[in-house]
């Protein structure tokens, strides 16, 4: 008997070593996973530099209080500053902790300012910002915050797309529009550019906030550094985690200068948050993803993948209703639901999630090759091909 609480509903299989875009179970069977601990591992198993950076770091040191100088820290936060809109870096452990962090600095911000009454936040209904107390009830879920009441307030939510429902909300408390770039739970619903353009004016107009939530979606998942490059927008605040890390807990939130100095000294912390090893591991990351010639090949690959994919939804119109994404967050939107979908595609061993509407989330490590696309691209025509 497994002493594990039950809050997953985890499949019947278990792996012993990952390398690339592969997993082994213990009896040596192989599979193509396109799940990654759900775009963690951007670089896939085991990159041999990050096996490096470990082994050299956790002879060195590990962990250091935030009482001190963290110069892994500093290198780190003055290459993401370089390479982003960010001023200002603050490290957490997850993408849970970097948006809850984001949400106190929007409200930090108007307190220092000496506009405490401006601390709601507007999100998209049925988003995914998050598993916290605050988090889940800024994605507004009913099924994620059932049972965990009273309910944390300070939210106000709208349905996907219905623009005039946000400009509603916008209240003389509003203090922040968050939004994911990219949907990733709720269904691989990609923000047009243009629509993004229009939140940054309606927050200017309005003198508010933006947030723009790319834990999934941003460090290269999209093709470019962050989902939101294409339409040129600056937002103040951005919390990211999952692909920095290469596998490794890492999250932070990045924001401007203007509402990163309301974040004075006591006011956040995390004990592990910014820690030597953690700092080393995303340095390595962000040195392999920032070499130009690494988004170039993320797009080409992934734009063959999209068309492939397209095609085989051609081939079969009644069982895939839509191809959803950009990058490497893919999400294939079937008629029906996708759970015995998903069970075919790993009996064939490739291993794919869950979205919302029926989607089967597909997420290949960023340096994934050409041949292994192929092979995820025969597997899923030989599923539809048997689909019942």
């Amino acid at each position: 008997m497994s002493n594990l609480a039950k809050n997953y509903k985890r499949k019947k299989i278990s792996f012993n070593k990952g390398k690339g875009s592969y997993l082994y179970t213990r009896n040596g069977a192989k599979y193509l996973d396109f799940v990654q601990g759900i775009a963690v591992n951007s670089l896939g198993h085991s990159h041999p530099k990050l096996i490096k950076t470990i082994y050299q770091q956790s002879k060195k040191i590990w962990h250091v209080s935030n009482a001190f100088i963290i110069p892994e820290g500093e290198i780190l936060a003055k290459k993401i500053a370089k390479k982003t809109f960010a001023d200002y870096i603050i490290f957490q452990n997850s993408g849970a902790e970097a948006t809850e962090a984001a949400i106190k600095v929007a409200r930090r911000y108007f307190y220092s300012i000496g506009k405490p009454q401006k601390n709601r936040i507007i999100c998209i209904k049925n988003s995914f910002h998050g598993r916290t107390l605050a988090t889940i009830y800024a994605s507004g879920s009913k099924k994620m915050t059932e049972g965990f009441g009273p309910k944390v307030a300070g939210f106000d939510h709208f349905k996907f797309g219905d623009h005039e429902s946000l400009k509603k909300k916008i209240t003389k408390n509003t203090a922040a529009i968050m939004i994911e770039t990219i949907m990733g739970e709720g269904g691989i619903k990609v923000i047009p550019d243009w629509c993004l353009k229009e939140l940054r004016k309606l927050c200017n107009k309005k003198k508010i906030l933006l947030i723009l939530d790319e834990v999934q979606c941003g460090v290269g998942r999209s093709g470019d550094f962050f989902a939101f490059e294409k339409s040129k927008v600056k937002p103040d605040i951005v919390p990211i985690a999952k692909g920095i890390g290469g596998g490794f807990p890492i999250g932070a939130v990045l924001m401007n200068k203007k509402v990163a100095s309301g974040m004075t000294a006591g006011t956040h912390g995390s004990t592990f948050g910014g820690n030597p090893l953690a700092m080393k591991i995303g340095s390595a990351v962000l040195d392999i993803i920032s070499n130009k010639n690494f988004l170039i090949n993320v797009k080409k690959n992934s734009e063959y993948f999209h068309f492939r994919l397209n095609e085989i939804k051609q081939k079969y119109p009644k069982i895939i209703k839509e191809i959803r994404g950009r990058g490497f967050l893919i999400g294939l939107q079937l008629y029906n639901d996708q759970t015995y979908f998903i069970e075919k595609l790993m009996k064939n061993k490739l291993l794919t999630i869950k979205a919302a509407e029926n989607v089967v989330r597909i997420l290949p490590p960023l340096n994934v090759k050409k041949k292994e696309i192929d092979q995820a691209l025969k597997i899923i025509n030989k599923v539809c091909l048997e689909y019942k």
